[in-house]
């Protein structure tokens, strides 16, 4: 369908990441089919109406019994292909403009508990044990590894904000250190400072790392690749390691909201907390004051009946 490789075109050029363009698309063509099936008539977008999307929410609510999260997730899709179609040319008017999401609790954000961060500790360690005795000329991919999913768990960096620095950026001694983040969310810059655990996994990993004309801190091992490591690759790290520890669904994301909650519950304030993440705004830090599925479970299990 060219109006999707167009759409698809679109989303790219804003810089949007790789996943969310594919989730994109996989939302509009599941509309396509539904619009489709529904109306019996080809999909086009100058022939969406208001309606239809109506229609297509209640669908998906009480037909397939989707989740409020999913439902919004659709739409939202929907309204992007549609806000891009208007802003184009394609079509007079946004037929999703006046449909209203589906309302739902903020969930919280997911994070790891001191079980779930111990556990990953263990498997880090393990990991590192084992490609010494059995990968000895690969081990120090490993310490890489290693390092990085430790200085991400205890800085709170964006994954691309880690990859994004260079030596330059970093001046860390014993007892104290900071990371210079150059372009944040927004363009903005932030410095972040380095804790024990953070200086100790850089100090790791600089023991070891390859020398020669690369200047960014995370660099590959095996080839003499210029530039940063992919993101890819790091995810995909992180997902091993994740998976060793039994925590199969382990994202960069979920070690920065680990961060982020770790400080709320050692006391530190939420401007604080704001200023560390890069966040504009503090209504985003806010989510870590809000309990997530976890928090309520314990909440639960707290109960005694006497």
């Amino acid at each position: 369908m060219e109006i999707l490789q167009a759409f698809e075109t679109y989303l790219q050029s804003q810089d949007r990441a790789d996943l969310t363009v594919k989730g994109y698309r996989s939302d509009v063509v599941q509309f396509a089919h539904w619009f489709e099936q529904t109306n019996g008539e080809t999909f086009t977008l100058p022939g969406v109406t208001p309606t239809d999307v109506r229609e297509y929410r209640q669908y998906l609510l009480v037909v397939e019994r989707r989740k409020a999260s999913t439902v919004n997730r659709r739409l939202a899709a929907l309204s992007v292909l549609m806000n891009w179609a208007t802003t184009t040319g394609l079509i007079d008017r946004d037929p999703t403009q006046d449909v209203r999401l589906v309302p739902q609790a903020s969930p919280g954000p997911k994070y790891l508990d001191k079980k779930q961060q111990f556990a990953l500790q263990r498997a880090i360690e393990r990991d590192l044990q084992i490609s010494r005795l059995r990968y000895p000329k690969r081990w120090r991919s490993r310490q890489r590894d290693a390092s990085l999913v430790i200085f991400l768990l205890h800085t709170g960096l964006r994954l691309q904000e880690a990859l994004d620095l260079r030596l330059s950026d970093l001046v860390f001694g014993d007892r104290k250190g900071q990371v210079t983040v150059q372009q944040g969310k927004g363009g903005k810059q932030r410095s972040v400072p380095l804790n024990a655990e953070a200086r100790k996994a850089l100090q790791d990993w600089l023991s070891v790392r390859p020398e020669g004309g690369n200047e960014y801190i995370w660099v590959a091992v095996e080839n003499d690749q210029e530039g940063a490591l992919s993101s890819r690759s790091v995810q995909r790290v992180i997902l091993r390691l994740g998976q060793d520890a039994g925590l199969p669904h382990l994202t960069p994301h979920v070690l920065r909201h680990t961060f982020g909650k770790n400080l709320i519950d050692s006391g530190v304030g939420l401007e604080k907390v704001a200023a560390l993440l890069g966040h504009a705004n503090l209504n985003t830090t806010r989510i870590y004051i809000t309990p997530n599925q976890n928090d309520l479970e314990q909440a639960v299990d707290q109960l005694t009946i006497t």
